[in-house]
């Protein structure tokens, strides 16, 4: 493998591989707020004004806000106007204390009446399926009043335009400011469209310095702590729990597909039930992330991998649900648990010593067996979709692995396993934009 390319996919890596501590919807709308908030504290904006694309609003609306014991856009908004940090990124909320939480909800309370609506929320007018906009209005004592605008476009942490009293700081024409990044890093340089091929994210995770890859075993502690944190406690459906209780051995059994169902589900019935603990993030999605890394992870604890045979492994299963997201968008209509179960199941495969050919046959088998997994929101019940897709990644590389592979006759299954992941990507960011769009509308009139 060249320098170049080398140096690429490793950039990739660090581009989408981030901790975000809580659902990356609201969070995103956290980042815009905070950043309109913070060069003005302490003083308080009397009024703002967020507007988000469908996409945003369909994952923000039922999710868990970490600490507050509340759901949705205006309890993330208010907490980001007391306590967010942009600079932070994806952890915008991880200062957050109770007095803060008790200061947001005081702040919402004072707006109850429409007269005084502190935060409003509305449907963005825009095609972008990741969009936001926080308007900030703010008034000091003496009557002096101050506006700030900001706009996150296209990735969750990524502020394209930002002002100030009319004064522009930051505009997509001539700066995209991704908070919580290293002004020099290498990432920054990245093409957005740069997408390497499963043969080339292979060579990479077989022969890539592991001092270049060490960091991707953080998202083993983060998301493990997670998984764990679900196991012990009730958050959510319970989903981990319910897998990993003696009372249901009898069906579920102890072996490899209990272990990852279990974790996986766990580290998501925590977070979406709003746990404080932050998740290693893959594409912008915790979920993606957890589901990514859990069953992995599970799977070398049960093949009593080495850590380097796991840090590989685990570069293989992010790498290539990035490069399947690549396809999709950051949001869409189908559940980010298939992109990343797949990219799982070919984590499982290498870890048991299959090669290329068998990571191809993991990803046919996953794209022809739950390809229309709709995404109907970010929940607790998000928890029972990443069961369901652990499953299939564990047969799926069963499959493989003993070169079981769905044929290129079947249905969206092609012989080339590059256009069989372009026609999952037609399907979720084409195919399924009425799905979407109706799934909206059956959410917003309940």
């Amino acid at each position: 493998m060249n320098g170049k390319l080398y140096n690429d996919i490793l950039a990739l890596l660090h581009r989408e591989v981030k901790p975000a501590l809580g659902c990356t919807e609201p969070i995103a709308v956290a980042i815009a707020v905070a950043k309109g908030c913070e060069a003005l504290r302490p003083l308080q904006p009397y009024r703002i004004n967020v507007a988000v694309s469908a996409n945003i609003l369909k994952n923000a609306m039922g999710v868990g806000v970490p600490g507050t014991g509340m759901v949705g856009l205006p309890i993330a908004t208010a907490l980001a106007m007391v306590c967010g940090n942009a600079e932070y990124g994806m952890e915008v909320l991880k200062d957050l204390t109770a007095k803060d939480v008790t200061a947001a909800k005081a702040y919402l309370a004072a707006g109850e009446a429409p007269s005084s609506e502190t935060v409003h929320i509305s449907l963005a007018d825009t095609q972008y399926k990741l969009y936001i906009e926080a308007e900030c209005f703010f008034r000091e004592p003496n009557g002096t009043q101050h506006r700030t605008f900001t706009v996150i476009r296209d990735a969750h942490d990524t502020i394209v335009h930002y002002e100030m009293d009319g004064r522009v700081e930051i505009d997509d024409n001539c700066e995209k400011s991704t908070v919580g990044d290293i002004t020099d890093s290498p990432e920054r340089n990245l093409s957005p469209d740069f997408n390497p091929t499963i043969r080339e994210i292979h060579d990479f995770a077989l022969h890539a310095d592991m001092d270049d890859i060490q960091f991707i075993l953080d998202s083993v502690d983060m998301n493990k702590a997670l998984a764990k944190e679900g196991l012990l406690h009730k958050y959510g459906l319970q989903v981990g729990r319910t897998i990993q209780s003696g009372e249901h051995r009898n069906i579920f059994g102890h072996g490899l597909l209990t272990h990852c169902m279990a974790m996986t589900a766990a580290a998501s019935d925590a977070r979406m039930a709003g746990c404080t603990l932050p998740a290693m993030a893959n594409s912008g999605s915790g979920n993606q992330g957890i589901t990514v890394t859990m069953p992995v992870v599970a799977a070398a604890e049960q093949l009593m991998s080495s850590f380097d045979e796991l840090a590989r492994a685990l570069v293989l299963s992010h790498l290539i649900a990035i490069h399947i997201k690549t396809y999709l968008g950051k949001l869409s209509a189908l559940c980010g648990c298939v992109i990343a179960s797949t990219g799982s199941a070919c984590g499982i495969v290498m870890l048991s010593g299959g090669g290329y050919d068998q990571i191809c046959y993991a990803v046919k088998n996953m794209i022809g067996n739950i390809t229309g997994m709709v995404c109907d929101g970010a929940k607790v019940g998000c928890a029972m979709k990443v069961a369901s897709g652990v499953s299939s990644a564990v047969q799926s590389a069963m499959l493989a692995l003993d070169n079981i592979c769905i044929s290129g006759l079947d249905g969206i299954i092609e012989d080339d396993v590059e256009k069989t992941i372009r026609n999952l990507g037609t399907i979720g960011s084409q195919g399924m934009l009425t799905t979407d769009k109706m799934i909206l509308d059956i959410m917003v009139c309940k």
